[in-house]
């Protein structure tokens, strides 16, 4: 028996299956029984975390709550080393004639494939969605400049470097998987984020539930945002079965916000029909013709854009202002650097600090201030501790100023922007309160304060032309991510832009 579960935003869609993982165990289920399958490793590994825990369970009790990868890979004995990496991709790039600086399998993106390389990603591209890489050519979806006879040429020497070396990579498993037909007995699975599986993952989850008495599909068709990387969302929403929707969200207010995201939902043509509901507390909408006006200097913040470029007039705001950002999964400032000026701080005030921090120091230093003899630490003794006055004296240091005058290899902009952060209070030990994103990278986070930019770049105004779906769920999805307030910062042009 099969039961769709929609989970709109907030509606705790996780909260939920586990609860239907509790029922089952209590009616006395062997947890090895029970499939938990997530789209991401992050989210596979908090749904093993959070049972571990509800339910005083090992991750040996519970064998089957992974990654749809992670379970081909088990299934199948594959060890490490059998696996395509990234510089097997470069190798066949040389021999081929083609660059290629990285190429992996993303575990926060369901195991999808990504280089810098159009070619292998289009070859990756059909390949999940089950069709030859002409046909896939031929849909004219890619944005780059591709060659026909060269993108088949390298398909077909992709296969071939494979089988000469004994390699697979993450779409084999999964090929190999059905192939083999070694899907595990369950009594009861659960698919969790179903709108993000490509064709391929609901060919592997449909021939498991052939041996499963009890199936639970989870997922949100309105937030399908990795169309682009061959996740097959017509698959869920032409899913039958029996349906929940749960109706109730605990994180997007009332008011102007949630109507706005009725509305974005209601532009999406191909969908799933559902009704949810908004916290009681009203949220505030507001509207800004620029990110300057936007006024972040307390609070947790997350600034979302279409794509990562469009983010760097953000960036800059921010270090203008002396605010503390996260960005591509970066600190604004670099660890090394700020522990060089805490480290110092204390060195002054009679600390004692060992070899790796004076070294991390001296770092920082020209050989104005540190003797060049002295400047990379060779000098020092490794299991011992210094206090100032001994590398004063023995080991070339020649200065016992503030940091932002001894630290003179630190960057003036730097130094004055960390100067403004800590005038501002911010916690520098502490995680950014603001973060800079893309829509897809936060898909599943929140945050009190969202800000919204509407601007596309060329291409992707393309593509909101060409399929508006698309950008309708990936624009629901970023104004949905809000607990408080929403903020909207109108585009540099209105021809090039999401109608928000």
């Amino acid at each position: 028996m099969i039961t769709i579960i929609l989970g709109p935003p907030g509606t705790g869609k996780t909260e939920k299956l586990l609860s239907l993982v509790e029922e089952y165990l209590s009616k006395k289920i062997h947890p090895s029984r029970i499939g938990y399958f997530a789209f991401t490793k992050k989210a596979a590994n908090e749904a093993l975390s959070r049972a571990m825990h509800k339910f005083n369970l090992s991750e040996d009790d519970l064998p089957y709550f992974r990654t749809l990868h992670s379970l081909a890979f088990r299934r199948l004995s594959i060890n490490k080393n059998q696996v395509m990496k990234k510089f097997h991709y470069q190798d066949l790039g040389k021999k081929l004639g083609f660059s290629v600086a990285y190429a992996s399998y993303q575990d926060d993106f369901g195991g999808y494939f990504s280089s810098d390389s159009d070619y292998l990603n289009l070859i990756s591209l059909a390949r999940v969605r089950g069709i030859p890489v002409e046909e896939q050519f031929d849909l004219n979806e890619h944005e780059a400049d591709i060659e026909r006879d060269k993108l088949i040429i390298i398909a077909n020497e992709l296969e071939r470097y494979k089988k000469e070396i004994g390699l697979i990579d993450y779409t084999d498993m999964i090929l190999k998987f059905t192939q083999k037909d070694v899907a595990p007995k369950l009594d009861v699975m659960f698919i969790d984020e179903a709108q993000d599986l490509s064709l391929l993952q609901w060919k592997m989850v449909k021939q498991m539930w052939q041996k499963c008495d009890q199936v639970f599909v989870a997922g949100d068709d309105d937030q399908a945002i990795f169309r682009w990387a061959g996740a097959d969302v017509d698959s869920f929403i032409a899913l039958e079965g029996k349906t929940i929707v749960l109706d109730q969200s605990y994180r997007v207010p009332s008011g102007d916000i949630h109507n706005l995201s009725i509305n974005l939902a209601n532009r999406i043509s191909n969908r799933r029909d559902k009704i949810w509901r908004p916290k009681t507390s009203e949220g505030v909408l507001r509207y800004h013709g620029d990110i300057h006006q936007v006024d972040m200097s307390s609070g947790e913040w997350l600034v979302l854009a279409r794509t990562k470029y469009l983010l760097e007039d953000t960036k800059d705001f921010c270090e203008e202002r002396g605010w503390y950002y996260n960005f591509k999964n970066e600190k604004s400032i670099n660890e090394d650097t700020f522990k060089a000026i805490t480290d110092w701080e204390h060195w002054r005030k009679g600390q004692e600090l060992n070899y790796d921090a004076v070294k991390n120091i001296y770092g920082h230093m020209s050989s104005k201030k540190v003797n060049q003899a002295h400047k990379l630490g060779k000098t020092l003794l490794k299991d011992q501790t210094y206090i100032m006055e001994d590398c004063m004296k023995d080991y070339g240091l020649n200065t016992n100023d503030v940091w932002y005058e001894s630290l003179d290899e630190i960057d003036f902009r730097t130094k004055e922007y960390i100067r403004a952060m800590r005038r501002n209070g911010e916690l520098l030990k502490q995680e950014p309160r603001i973060k800079l994103s893309t829509i897809h990278g936060m898909k599943g986070g929140e945050c009190d304060n969202v800000v919204l930019l509407s601007d596309l770049t060329e291409n992707t105004m393309r593509n909101f032309e060409k399929t508006p779906d698309d950008e309708n769920r990936l624009f629901y999805v970023g104004a949905t991510r809000t607990k408080k307030q929403l903020h909207i910062v109108e585009p540099k042009s209105f021809d090039m832009s999401y109608p928000l």
